[in-house]
């Protein structure tokens, strides 16, 4: 799928010097060595998964999103006296079989750069009334309007921005067969989960993509809903101190955050570094974050 360069938004200068280069690193070093030994992927394809699942996101989406005029109007002003105009931030996404779309959320981080003109790591730039508006979701309740438009759906992996799809793997990449949804709640478990966080939620979104039935999803919405009001868990995520982007893979596989790679790649790192400096320096294919 080729999308034009200038129709993607949202995607630029979230992501530091370092980060990017260590992106670039690990996908010359592992990523065709992943693709080569990962396994394959068997989408179910049902029924369900052709007619009924979209009946079914209609049916709930559509009055979701009409009780919720009110409040989003009152987000929205609000939101425009803490971090002023926009009042909505705007990111492409990659959605069902690659295609990319646009997702609206209400704005709870200001605009604050580093020297690089680089956007600061997001705790340092979410607002207070961010952090409420994080905190319970509040901020993504526009989203129903995305599974109107049928570019998302109830229950679904999370979309991803098209510099994180870009690092995929073949593997990783196919859990955008399905629509993408409001969450994805993990129900299985991998080897060194709470290290390799991203290996976990990739592997979660595989095997709802070969597991998907409407009992997978009427379970996954009961505990959708337990997440949402699981708020000591959830007040890491509104401070932002949580968001870390996936940057690629270590020689095992494993899904990498920046922290990962920071750990692991240590003694590698100053030569990761200064083998990107002498790349030539070009832009990932995105623009706009």
């Amino acid at each position: 799928m080729e999308n034009a360069q200038n129709s993607v938004v949202g995607n630029s200068n979230l992501f530091s010097t370092d980060e990017e280069q260590a992106a670039r690193y690990l996908r010359k070093k592992n990523l065709d060595r992943v693709n080569s030994l990962s396994k394959e992927v068997r989408p179910r394809v049902t029924l369900y998964t052709r007619v009924v699942k979209r009946m079914l996101d209609v049916i709930i989406a559509v009055p979701a999103f009409l009780f919720l005029l009110p409040f989003n109007a009152v987000f929205a002003i609000c939101t425009f006296f803490d971090v002023g105009m926009p009042i909505l931030y705007k990111q492409t996404r990659v959605g069902k079989n690659g295609k990319h779309f646009t997702i609206i959320k209400f704005r709870n981080m200001n605009e604050e750069k580093d020297s690089d003109g680089r956007l600061l790591p997001p705790s340092q730039r979410v607002t207070k009334f961010g952090r409420f508006m994080r905190k319970f979701s509040l901020d993504e309740l526009l989203n129903f309007w995305s599974v109107i438009k049928g570019d998302m759906s109830i229950i679904g992996p999370r979309p991803q921005p098209v510099f994180v799809y870009e690092r995929m793997s073949e593997r990783h990449k196919l859990r955008s067969i399905v629509r993408p949804g409001l969450e994805c709640p993990r129900v299985i478990h991998v080897e060194n989960e709470e290290i390799f966080k991203y290996q976990r939620t990739f592997e979660n979104d595989v095997w709802y993509v070969e597991n998907i039935s409407f009992a997978t999803d009427c379970k996954m919405i009961f505990m959708l809903v337990k997440m949402v009001f699981s708020l000591k868990k959830r007040e890491n995520q509104a401070s932002g101190n949580s968001i870390t982007y996936f940057i690629g893979y270590d020689e095992n596989g494993n899904a990498m955050s920046m922290r990962n790679y920071r750990n692991d790649y240590h003694s590698n790192y100053q030569d990761a570094k200064q083998q990107n400096q002498d790349m030539p320096q070009q832009q990932e294919s995105v623009v706009g974050a």
